[in-house]
């Protein structure tokens, strides 16, 4: 159900202990136009629930009788459909975090600034209306632009995409490189309110150490040598929308300090500025990394995984959902091809199916790629597949007493030395062939120990 309230116009709950703020927040709701109602302790909110039904709730994290916490909770559990943002008092960043934990769409610091509640308002009554699993059903085909697949592990990975895009929490998405994160921010970003909004992608492994700053907040005219004119930087130019920080672990330590900063306050300088301006940005981040390895290493500031991490979602190995080769071996020769794909023989799909697929649905697409340029009457014979030496994974294949880690560990190295040697040991021609990043074949060699002759 819409919830609307009376008729079909917008309401808002306000709770909140204090007069002043009650009615701040009152008087900003009206000059929108758009009704509440108001309450100053835990019961006079669960009173007003009850009877009403409300387009979003704004409630204090501490009032007389209890936490702003149990009104996002009971939200949560018997009224879905309503958005719930949370008050914080100032430097309160565990509050927020513990909030948005909770299930909270976003949250405010005290004294609010008008223009974030303003904007906070628009992005709740924006949310779309249906069910939460809304758009997250089965994609049999696989038009670009979705995840294909209909396991166990995807269909999760659907569902949970259309939860988080009700959400303005910080999303961190992890899986090894190829597995779709990137897809998987997009689809965040496209079923959000924010979806109007532009999506910017940063590979934080790709940029200068030196160029950072300006290139995440700007710089003014005459910052530095060559600041010839006034430029936006990436928070800017996701101003309304989602900023996706790939390979965040690959952020230096200082600009790391920065970024915690401009996440907390939701305000940024811009190089050679000498005042702060606000921006309304919602952070998705993900790397192949493990980000706590790198927390526990001292390379990653354990606060920023904190605020990054609010919300984890998991992308699952091609491997481990293997089920979905078939779809997204046709999806793919529908997108490469067009209308007339060729056919795959039946030991060629068969070879696919078992293969292990260290780089991913990356990897697997790479591989079509290549066969279906190589095939013969429009059909792709094994041959054509060129796939690393490595048989079916069966019992026989195992060794006793090996761990399923162990096993894949084994498999993955193997495949690395194969197409390390076929390549002369050139790195960047067997990342290619794997399908996978340069930085993800090092990061996989000194893992696993492989040594280059």
């Amino acid at each position: 159900m819409d919830r609307r309230g009376r008729g079909d116009k917008a309401r808002v709950l306000v709770v909140d202990d204090e007069a002043d703020i009650r009615e701040l927040l009152d008087l900003t709701l009206a000059r929108m136009g758009i009704a509440a109602d108001c309450a100053g302790t835990v019961a006079e909110a669960k009173a007003h629930l009850a009877r009403e039904e409300y387009s979003l709730c704004l409630t204090d994290m501490r009032l007389p009788d209890g936490e702003g916490l149990e009104i996002v909770r009971l939200i949560g559990t018997q009224y879905g459909q309503t958005p719930v943002a949370v008050i914080t008092a100032f430097g309160s960043a565990d509050n927020a975090v513990a909030a948005l934990k909770a299930g909270a769409f976003d949250y405010l610091a005290k004294p609010v600034a008008l223009d974030q509640l303003r904007t906070l308002i628009k992005s709740a009554l924006n949310l779309p209306r249906g069910s939460v699993d809304e758009g997250t059903a089965p994609t049999a085909g696989g038009a670009a632009g979705q995840l294909t697949g209909e396991s166990a592990a995807i269909v999760a990975v659907r569902e949970m995409i259309g939860k988080l895009a009700r959400s303005q929490a910080p999303v961190y998405i992890s899986g090894e490189s190829g597995s779709g994160k990137e897809l998987a921010a997009r689809l965040i970003h496209a079923q959000s309110a924010r979806n109007s909004a532009p999506f910017v992608p940063v590979n934080c492994g790709a940029i200068p150490e030196n160029l950072m700053e300006s290139e995440f907040f700007g710089y003014r005219k005459g910052a530095f040598t060559g600041a010839d004119s006034d430029r936006e930087g990436f928070f800017q130019a996701a101003n309304g929308g989602t900023l996706f920080l790939d390979e965040v672990a690959d952020l230096p330590l200082h600009m790391q300090v920065k970024l915690l900063r401009a996440i907390q306050e939701k305000k940024v300088r811009k190089v050679g500025s000498a005042t702060e301006e606000p921006v309304d940005v919602r952070i998705v981040s993900a790397t192949h990394r493990k980000l706590k390895d790198c927390v526990d290493t001292g390379s990653f500031r354990q606060d920023l995984y904190y605020r990054l991490n609010v919300i984890e979602l998991k992308m699952p190995a091609l491997r481990e959902r293997q089920e979905d080769v078939p779809l997204l071996v046709e999806a793919s020769l529908a997108r490469i091809c067009g209308a007339r794909p060729p056919q795959l023989s039946d030991d060629a799909m068969s070879a696919l199916c078992r293969y292990p697929y260290p780089g991913n649905v990356r990897e697997l697409e790479n591989i079509l790629e290549r066969a279906t340029a190589l095939c013969a009457d429009e059909r792709v014979e094994l041959d054509d597949l060129q796939l690393a030496s490595v048989g079916p994974v069966e019992e026989g294949n195992a060794v006793s007493g090996e761990t399923l880690d162990d096993h894949i560990n084994r498999v993955e190295k193997q495949l690395i030395l194969d197409a390390l040697a076929k390549t002369g040991f050139n790195r960047t021609a067997a990342a290619r062939l794997l399908g996978v990043t340069f930085r993800s074949l090092r990061y996989r060699i000194e893992r696993l120990g492989i040594e280059e002759s």
